[in-house]
């Protein structure tokens, strides 16, 4: 998903993007979502988060 993408979920969130890199922003998501912040954290390709919005490009990271 691309940046402006983001950003758009996140305004509909009410999350300021400002200045936030994407993985900051897609974590600050994520959050106000009460889920896992946990972006471009997973290990070795492995997530329990099979149906996370971010998961495809979360395990490209």
């Amino acid at each position: 998903m691309n940046l402006k993408d983001v950003k758009e979920i996140a305004k509909q969130k009410g999350i300021k993007a400002s200045k936030m890199k994407k993985e900051e922003l897609i974590r600050s998501i994520q959050k106000a979502e009460g889920n896992f912040d946990c972006f471009g954290t997973a290990i070795s390709g492995e997530c329990s988060q099979n149906d996370c919005l971010w998961r495809e490009d979360c395990l490209q990271c």
